[in-house]
Formats: C-alpha cells, structure tokens, sequence
C-alpha cells in the first residue's frame, strides 16, 4: 500500500476552482481548496485544524456578468503588466479557448455552455460544460481568478520558515485551470488536468515581508480498457514537456500522480497515472511558469488523437456496464477521498461547481469481479499495480 501523499488540500478532480458560496458570512464567500485551489502547504494540520484554518479564508461574493471580460486582474496589479499573474491568466484564458475549441471539433454536435463570473473587489472566472454531445457525455473546462485574505495560521503554514511572530491577515492571489473531461465511447478515456499560479503578499503588521509563490498541477488519464499503444502516447507526451525542463520531472511526478489518485478503500488507482505536482517554487519562477504554460499546452496533443481514434468503436451493452462500474470509481475517489470536493462539499461549497467533475452515469455492482485474464481484468491489475508505461 502506498503511504498517503503528502500535500494536504492540493489539486483535485473536482471543479469547483473558486466560486463557493456563502458559508458562514452573509458578506462574504468562503473559499474552498478545490481542484485548482493551489494553498498547499497545510501538512502538518489535522482534518479538523485544516477545515477550522482553511474555513477562516474569505473572498467576496461572485456575480454572474453577460459576458467574459479581458482580464480579471486588478487595475492596481497592472493589467497586462508582464506580471507573472498577468501572464499566467493570459496563458490559462488562452489554454481554455484552445481546450475547447479541440473538444467542440473532435464532438462535432456538443457546444460548451460558458457562464462568467467577477467579484467587486477584483477576480473572477469561467466556467465552460459541454453535456450530452456526441463524442462527450460530459466535459468541465473552467479558469479562476481570485483575491482573498489568509488567516494568521495559514500564513504560518504557508511559510517556508515559521518563526514565533504572529502576522496578521494575509492578502494571497489565486489562478487556475480545471478540466474535467468523460466521453460516452468506454474505448475513449476521461481526462483529467489543471494547473494553478499561488501568492501571499506581506501581512500589513510585517511590511516588507517576502511575497510567497508556487506553482502545481497535472494531467492524469482515466480508461476503462488498455490500449497500451494510446497510454504510451500519453505519457509520451507528458514525459516530453517535462524533460523540457528536467528529467527528473517525469518519474518523480508520476509517482506523486500514482500516489494521490489512489482509492485506498479499493487499493487500486484510479486511472493510469500521469504527472501530478505541488507546492512547487524550489525552481526558477520563470522557469516553472514556462513549465506550468507547456505542460498545459500539452493536453489536446496527448489526448485528442486518443479520443479520435477511440470515439467511433463499436461496443457493447458488457463494455458499457464496465465502464460505468469504472465511473463509480472515479465518483468514490472524488466524493471520499479529494480533497478539494470534499472540503467544498463540507463547507456549503457551490455545488454545481464542486460536481460538475462528475460523469452523467455510473454504475455499482454487489461484489463483482472481472474474470482474471480478461481485458477488464487487466485493467484493474494496472490500476492495482502501476506500471511504467516509458
């Protein structure tokens, strides 16, 4: 059994991203850490501690606008300043535009229902779904923007040297992008990714206090049956944009990937793996933006030329009840054990946010087992047992 992993409140499968609604002010929106909520840090807190701090964080209230704006940045931050955050948000704006326009080519029928979204005090969001397409039973694209205030504990946790100085309220800054993506074919597989920019400025009692930043995020893939030519191609892919950068990349986010989306419960995986990582700044800023901005940019070359060739098989009623029973699956792992919906879930979270991740259907059986040798079977030894697909 692997040991649980060790970035507490980190990304997730849900995509929820920021929006939450009113869970304890009737001023203010309680921020959950969901998928692309990038505060990672909080390990050594204990559920109760990470709920009671994190529960403590506030943003304003989101509404509803007609249509998308050209930046969700504050004027004071500078617009389009060459900014880290300015730039991130361009590139994750950018990702979603490119995301979907592939998925909308590759469905042919299904158009994503986009619904936008600012706060008065700066930030914002989009939320894309595109339901019940041809190709795609159900796909989440959705981008974050959001300005807050961290409580003193979690600024404590945040930091990379506590000291016994109690700061007062932390100003923090968060982006990112999430997407959750099903199709109906149980030969084509879901896909899962996002990737988040983090910030904590000076607390106002300690000015001149050294701005925080990470970096994390991934891409995993989620199949029902193996067609090693395309997990191949997908790690492939993955394994490229990260030895852009280092060549340690690749191994060590993968295990982090095995290690996260793990059903302990089940004792088996959740999918095939790809990269996972968090809590990254041991790195050049602008190195691990370019990274962040690759490996986005590498989800439609490793997963349409999947879904192109998987969505027009021929299947039957026995395909489709496997693939609904590995769709329960995904609905345990993201109900149980993701952090990020569940902590929304608990919290009065923005519900059709928090479960848009989840497919239309799914399916649970009383004890069954697939016959051993059989291509379900082999499935589920992957998923037990993962493998090193390069």
């Amino acid at each position: 059994m692997p040991p649980p992993p060790t970035a507490a409140l980190s990304s997730s499968s849900s995509l929820c991203l920021f929006p939450l609604s009113s869970y304890s002010s009737p001023k203010k929106t309680q921020l959950g850490f969901c998928p692309s909520f990038p505060f990672t840090r909080l390990t050594n807190f204990t559920p109760a501690r990470r709920l009671m701090t994190c529960s403590a964080v506030s943003i304003e209230k989101e509404t509803l606008i007609s249509h998308r704006p050209h930046t969700f940045l504050r004027e004071t931050d500078g617009l389009d300043d060459g900014s880290v955050r300015s730039r991130f948000q361009r590139m994750i704006m950018e990702v979603q535009d490119i995301v979907c326009g592939a998925l909308e080519a590759v469905d042919g029928a299904g158009k994503f229902k986009e619904d936008a979204w600012t706060r008065p005090g700066g930030g914002g969001g989009i939320s894309r779904v595109l339901q019940d397409g041809d190709v795609f039973e159900k796909a989440g694209v959705n981008i974050s923007v959001v300005y807050g205030v961290m409580p003193p504990e979690a600024y404590r946790a945040a930091k990379a040297n506590v000291t016994d100085q109690m700061p007062g309220p932390v100003p923090f800054f968060a982006a990112g992008i999430s997407s959750v993506l099903h199709p109906k074919n149980p030969f084509a597989p879901t896909l899962h990714f996002n990737y988040r920019y983090f910030e904590t400025d000076a607390p106002k009692d300690a000015p001149g206090a050294p701005r925080q930043w990470w970096f994390g995020g991934g891409t995993d893939l989620t199949p029902s049956y193996i067609f090693e030519e395309d997990v191949k191609h997908f790690h492939s892919i993955q394994k490229k944009a990260c030895d852009k950068f280092d060549p340690s990349f690749y191994p060590r986010f993968k295990k982090l990937c095995d290690d996260y989306f793990y059903i302990k419960h089940r004792d088996e995986r959740r999918g095939l793996g790809g990269i996972f990582f968090d809590d990254l700044n041991d790195y050049d800023q602008e190195m691990l933006l370019s990274f962040a901005t690759e490996c986005a940019n590498s989800v439609v070359p490793a997963y349409v030329p999947i879904v192109e060739k998987r969505k027009n098989t021929p299947f039957t009623e026995s395909h489709k009840a496997w693939q609904q029973l590995r769709r329960g699956r995904y609905i345990e792992f993201n109900l149980v054990y993701d952090r990020g919906t569940t902590f929304g879930l608990k919290t009065g979270g923005r519900i059709e946010s928090i479960l848009v991740s989840l497919p239309l259907t799914a399916r649970w059986e009383y004890d069954h087992k697939p016959e051993e040798g059989s291509e379900e079977w082999k499935l589920l030894d992957a998923c037990m047992n993962p493998k090193e697909w390069m």
